[in-house]
Formats: C-alpha cells, structure tokens, sequence
C-alpha cells in the first residue's frame, strides 16, 4: 500500500483550474488552449514531449513519455476535449463549490481524471524518484465525437505498451474491465420543395420524413438488453412557410455483445425511405469497438484488485457503456483497466460534478497502481 500523502483541496484546485478552461470537442483553438496547460505540466515533471498536430480541423494531440526502465510500460490513455461549449462557464455549468462538490465543465469526464493521473505520478515521482518501466501518457482532443482523427494513434501507442490505464471516470463499486460497442451514422434526407401553404402539391418534406425515421431507429432499442439507438442531433429546413428539402440527424447506437452489434449494423444500413420521392442516405460514422473482459485485462485486475483491497477499497469487475478511448485497446487485446477517475455524476450535463471525498483514495489507487505495476518489472 503506497504511503504517499495525497490532499483533497490541492487536487480540486487543479482540477477546478483545468475545468476553466473550455475545451468543446469541436473547437480546434479551444481544444488547444487545454492541451498547452497540460503539455506544460507534464514538462515540469520531466516527461519528454511530443505534439501530434490536429487533423481534418480538430485540436492537437500531446504525447509525454518518461522512458524509464526496459521494455513496454504503461499508457496512461484520456481526454481533454468536453461536450460543453464555450460559454458554458458563464452560463449554466460556472466552476463553483457546494459542499464535497464541484461543479464544473469536464471536472468529472475526463479533466478530473487525468489531472489526477498526473498529480498521482508527480507524487510517485518526487517521493520515489523514477519507476521501473517507461510511462506515457496520451492526451486526445476529439474523444467525445468518436475520436475520428485519433484511433490510429491510441492503437500505434497502445501497441507499444504492456499495460493501459484509463482515467474515465470511476465507479463506486467496480473497476471498469469491458465497454460496450458504440457506432454512430448519420442520415440525410432529400425531398421536393414547395410552397408550406399549399394543401396539395409536389412537396415532399424531408423533415416529415426524418420525424418517421427517428420513431423507426429509436424503437429498435431494446433496453433490457442496454441496446439503444439516440438520434442525438437533428438539422433541416429554412423558412417556414418552404416545403423543407434536407434534414440531416445524427444516431448513437449502443451494442454490448457481438450478436447485438451486428443487428445495428443490419438495421441501420437497412432503413428505407417511406416515400418513393423521398431520398434516404445513411452514413456510417467511428465505432468504438466493443471491448470484452479477457486473460490479459483480468490480470491487471487482479493487480488493481489488491492495491485497492491494500486500500481499504473492494472494487469488483464489470462492463459497461459509456464509451472510452479504451474501447480501442481493450479490442486489441491489451490489458486495459478503464474506470480508474474521479467519483460524481451528471455526466454530459449542466450538473456535472465530481465528490471531493473522493479524490484521496482514487489518487492512492493510482499511484499504488503505478507503483504494483511498476514492481512486477523489477
């Protein structure tokens, strides 16, 4: 059990400054204002940097490897791009205290966490000095819209590592060893314009088209089975009184097993117009593969296990959906721990917040993690 002494105030602190500064998915600049604060913290504690320029207009990607010990080591593997827009800290979700919470843009997914990854390494660091294996930690820009422009990244660093631990954030009750599959599309509908005033005539309305889409693709889910498809973005039309030509939606679709994998597939590529004059194009967007528990991941497990248990903390195993850049690497088969941030909740919403109580202990389970893997090197 690492001994070393953590405070709850110092890490909110840190947290609550990261969570200043806005980082919506979709703004490269914004992005990259996030990803300079947390290039120059990983400097000051000697790491080795790599900037990995954004692609098809997305922020950078940070790369800070300390290469200490022989062989493959551990990849420290989150995000720092957020569902909030700029603006949000001035509106609905300002960085503000009530009691063990804090409130904030990203504090919980995923700022909190890999602040706290790092802040737990720093202290490894100064009280022990360098640990036997290399150490890197990959901060990416686009996770939250499917990281489109990095997954050939994660799966080229993850490739290279023996073990990757992922600062999602956490459960009260289990580690986070599986994640459902997530695929995305979109659909474009074409219809015919006319004037909206009209009771008759050769309009086709794109947006009454899509409103039957949305009720067929949504009542595919089966919840029971945690199935589910969410149109999550919907855009169409121009004046009101215009037969609308386009209208365009974005789905979310959820399969925790192969079998429930493939029927999205089948029914998303199968949808069909209603109307014979309207057009329907589905387009089939990033999938996060899904990621089951195997041998490898269950050893980690088994490490994790005894330094939370060494801890006082019972953490049992368990899949889940959500989604995390783990999805990549737990589908290549490398042990993948997922799970391992901060506690809280109203995740992807204006009451996003993380327990303070929390931060101690999931700081001690982090560096005690380093630490056992670190060991099972010598």
């Amino acid at each position: 059990m690492t001994d070393i002494e953590f405070d709850a105030e110092e890490i909110a602190a840190g947290i609550a400054e990261w969570a200043r500064i806005e980082s919506p998915s979709t703004d490269a600049a914004a992005v990259n204002r996030m990803m300079d604060i947390a290039e120059d913290a990983m400097r000051s504690m000697g790491a080795d940097i790599e900037r990995v320029p954004g692609a098809d207009g997305r922020g950078d990607a940070v790369r800070a490897h300390f290469p200490w010990g022989e062989g493959p080591g551990i990849l420290v593997l989150g995000h720092l791009d957020t569902v909030h827009l700029v603006g949000t800290l001035d509106g609905a979700l300002p960085v503000r205290r009530d009691g063990d919470r804090l409130y904030g843009p990203g504090v919980l997914d995923m700022k909190g966490g890999m602040y706290l990854a790092q802040h737990a390494l720093g202290k490894v660091i100064r009280e022990r000095g360098h640990l036997a294996l290399p150490v890197t930690f990959l901060f990416i820009p686009d996770e939250e819209i499917g990281s489109p422009t990095t997954r050939d990244l994660i799966e080229r660093e993850a490739r290279q590592c023996r073990y990757v631990l992922v600062p999602e954030p956490g459960k009260e009750d289990n580690f986070v060893t599986g994640r459902h599959a997530f695929l995305r599309y979109k659909l474009h509908v074409y219809g015919k314009a006319a004037h909206a005033g009209r009771a008759r005539g050769p309009g086709r309305s794109a947006i009454s088209e899509m409103a039957r889409l949305i009720t067929e693709v949504e009542g595919f889910s089966d919840l029971d089975r945690e199935v589910t498809y969410r149109v999550g973005n919907i855009e169409g039309g121009t004046f009101v009184n215009v037969v609308p030509t386009e209208c365009h939606a974005e789905v979310l679709c959820v399969a925790p097993t192969e079998d429930a994998f493939d029927e999205v597939v089948t029914n998303m590529t199968g949808l069909r117009s209603g109307d014979p004059e309207v057009r329907l194009e589905v387009e089939a967007g990033p999938v996060r593969p899904l990621f089951r528990l195997d041998d490898a991941t269950r050893d980690l497990f088994d490490v994790a296990r005894r330094v939370a248990r060494d801890l006082g903390l019972d953490l049992g195993s368990q899949q889940y959906g959500g989604g995390s850049d783990g999805n990549f690497t737990g589908a290549l088969g490398i042990p993948t721990l997922d799970g391992l941030g901060v506690l809280g909740d109203g995740i992807h919403t204006k009451d996003e917040y993380l327990s303070v109580a929390s931060l101690v202990p999931r700081a001690r389970l982090l560096a005690g993690l380093y630490e056992a893997l670190s060991e099972r090197n010598r």
